[in-house]
């Protein structure tokens, strides 16, 4: 394990404030929604092979998953949340590198050098602002032909869904610092190094999965 640390985007410094008080109680308040994601998580990083970059890796729920001929940096701009990712690094089969930093501004991942860039509910806590600058990120370190995971949270277009996650809206922006209109489909769209070869929901309309891959040069 190494741990080296990046530059933070001057956007995400009141995110990484949040995260010092969040991390602590993180996997206590996310266990509701857990017990669902965990049913998906194996599926979703089965097929995840090579240099792989996990771009928010949080607590570290997705590192027992990765299979062992995996090589990946799993990348937080949060050391609280880093902290508890390490913790559960014993549990992992792939070799990990842990790295403290912001996806805006990823100097220590060298560009055309990940055949993988995997990120759950990453997007939705980043700024607008910055969104395309993240995204620019994850084209910048895949190679060509290199492959994109993205999992991430939105409003339903069912009016009683939707009002039921406005009623949380306040609780999460606060707590997490996500939203749910953050468009991430749309960012990924207008970057014209990236193609998105499929989207799907993996459950109602509100947790969409993104994939696609850099264009070959």
């Amino acid at each position: 394990m190494t741990t080296n640390k990046l530059p933070l985007h001057e956007k995400n410094r009141k995110n990484q404030d949040r995260y010092s008080i969040t991390a602590w109680f993180y996997d206590i308040l996310d266990w509701p929604w857990e017990r669902q994601y965990r049913k998906w998580r194996p599926g979703l990083l089965a097929d995840v092979t090579g240099n792989v970059l996990e771009a928010g890796v949080g607590t570290g729920r997705n590192l027992e998953h990765y299979r062992k001929d995996v090589r990946l940096t799993a990348l937080d701009f949060s050391p609280a949340m880093l902290k508890r990712a390490r913790k559960r690094e014993m549990g992992a089969c792939c070799e990990v590198d842990f790295l403290h930093g912001d996806v805006c501004c990823m100097e220590a991942v060298p560009a055309a050098s990940c055949d993988w860039v995997v990120a759950f509910f990453l997007c939705c806590v980043l700024p607008e602002e910055v969104q395309d600058r993240a995204i620019a990120e994850f084209a910048r370190v895949l190679k060509p032909g290199g492959k994109f995971r993205l999992l991430e949270m939105k409003y339903s277009e069912d009016p009683k869904l939707r009002k039921r996650q406005d009623r949380f809206t306040p609780f999460v922006e606060k707590v997490y610092g996500a939203r749910f209109d953050r468009n991430t489909l749309t960012h990924v769209q207008n970057n014209p190094d990236l193609i998105v070869t499929g989207t799907r929901f993996v459950k109602l309309d509100t947790y969409l999965l993104i994939e696609g891959m850099k264009k070959n040069e």
